[in-house]
């Protein structure tokens, strides 16, 4: 322990971690932050078998009252027992067998120590239950760090789910996602309860203590994390972009932030507190999600991601006033058909660096296959318009199709019903008219007029009614 002692002592140096990411994101609190640690101590019947010349119980108890004298002195630190299966036989079957023996305090170690001399192993392992008795033996306080230690050497008996029960707790920030501690255990029986926490197999005494040591100092040492953007080559020379540190098991924001680099390049440190698993999400233009961030509790992580961005400019043609007034852009990355932004002409917006299918939403619609390499502008623009002056009157039904090279036909517009009268900004180029009154006996009595379409000029065209 006197490893853990000295540990102890050189945390009392350091900040308690990161403000509240359930409420006021980013912002420290006024006064320091308090951290709750509940013991969550499985005393069922299964804890009298023997480990290594002792009973399971008697280790745990041994070394949990140890860890509580070591923590006695810490500031802001309040911890609490819940012992379960110890108030009932087995042969009783209790599954609400859970208590809170020592409530939140502060320097109660004696407290603890007491009650676990009194504690016996007896009955079942209602862990669902007590995970949800738990959730009221926290404090309402939206500012805490709530952290829950499990310790068992058996699976749930009561037919409840605890995995279920664990995230629906963690999503109403009940708790931070717990450590989870199986004593005695094979690698199996980790797998059904790595679900409700960050696991840890203790096979034997000595891994018991070292594992129970780790997850105090994950608990109380500070983590900070810093974010290295970088281009292509690596270079440290992106900046300015949003990023969203996301829980992965709540699928909630848990903090924001703009990057920071400052004169030398460096990026800036972040608290993050690291008893929590994250998704980062780089807000860059598309996003970049990167899945379950390697961050170390209680050490200085620098954690880099190439995010190499280039410009898009949108530039409309020099004429005065514009027939097609503000026109559109939806951008979307090549081989995808997902929005990535649409934008409006006369705008500039940084993208990922990558290929892009800039759709124009001028009449016909423009689709521009374009680059955007990093650091570099790309510009897109479209022909300044012609209009098409329908001077006819009539009601009926029609289209317009644009003539290509190969002598097809696109679609482009279709007529109003209510009358055939239009006056259509159009890009330049070869279209067709077709087009039928609505008095019209039969299919034969179809229009076809043919026209062309110049910048800054309009092309009239009128029809016959049959």
């Amino acid at each position: 322990m006197r490893r853990l002692t000295v540990l102890l002592r050189w945390v009392l140096l350091l900040a308690f971690g990161p403000a509240s990411a359930t409420y006021a994101q980013n912002v420290p609190p006024q006064k320091p932050r308090v951290t709750r640690i509940l013991f969550l101590l499985d005393a069922s019947g299964s804890m009298l078998a023997p480990w290594e010349g002792r009973a399971r119980m008697d280790v745990a108890k041994s070394l949990l009252a140890k860890m509580a004298d070591s923590l006695n002195a810490y500031p802001n630190l309040e911890l609490a027992l819940r012992p379960y299966g110890h108030l009932y036989g087995k042969e009783e079957n209790n599954c609400e067998d859970s208590r809170l023996e020592v409530p939140f305090a502060a320097k109660n170690a004696k407290a603890i120590k007491d009650k676990l001399q009194q504690i016996e192993p007896r009955g079942n392992t209602p862990i669902t239950y007590s995970l949800q008795q738990a959730a009221n033996d926290f404090p309402a306080d939206k500012t805490a760090r709530n952290v829950l230690i499990l310790i068992t050497d058996g699976l749930e008996s009561c037919k409840g789910d605890p995995c279920a029960t664990s995230i629906a707790l963690q999503r109403k920030h009940i708790f931070l996602k717990p450590f989870v501690i199986g004593i005695g255990a094979e690698k199996e029986f980790g797998k059904q309860l790595e679900c409700l926490g960050q696991y840890y197999n203790a096979a034997d005494v000595k891994t018991f203590r070292q594992v129970l040591d780790n997850v105090i100092a994950q608990t109380l040492n500070k983590t900070t994390v810093s974010i290295n953007l970088t281009d292509e080559a690596g270079k440290p020379v992106e900046s300015n972009v949003n990023m969203t540190f996301v829980n992965n098991v709540t699928e909630t924001p848990e903090y924001n932030y703009v990057h920071y680099r400052d004169a030398q390049g460096k990026p800036d440190v972040l608290d993050i507190d690291a008893l929590q698993s994250y998704d980062l999400v780089i807000n860059t233009v598309p996003p970049v999600r990167q899945a379950n961030l390697a961050i170390r509790p209680g050490k200085a992580n620098v954690l880099t991601y190439k995010t190499p961005q280039g410009t898009l400019a949108l530039q409309s043609p020099n004429i005065t006033p514009n027939p097609y007034g503000k026109v559109q852009a939806v951008v979307r990355a090549q081989g995808n058909p997902a929005t990535v932004v649409s934008l409006g002409f006369g705008t500039r917006q940084k993208l990922l660096a990558g290929n892009y299918e800039v759709e124009l939403l001028t009449l016909p619609r423009i689709v521009r296959r374009i680059s955007i390499k990093q650091g570099q502008e790309t510009a897109v623009t479209y022909d300044a318009p012609g209009t098409l002056n329908i001077v006819t009157d009539l009601k009926g039904y029609g289209s317009i199709y644009r003539l290509n090279n190969d002598e097809s036909q696109t679609w482009v517009y279709n007529l109003p019903e209510g009358s055939s009268k239009v006056n259509l900004p159009m890009q330049p180029g070869a279209y067709r008219l077709v087009f039928r009154t609505a008095t019209a006996t039969g299919s034969k009595f179809t229009d076809v007029r043919n026209f062309t379409i110049r910048s800054g000029q309009t092309s009239s065209v009128s029809m016959f009614g049959k």
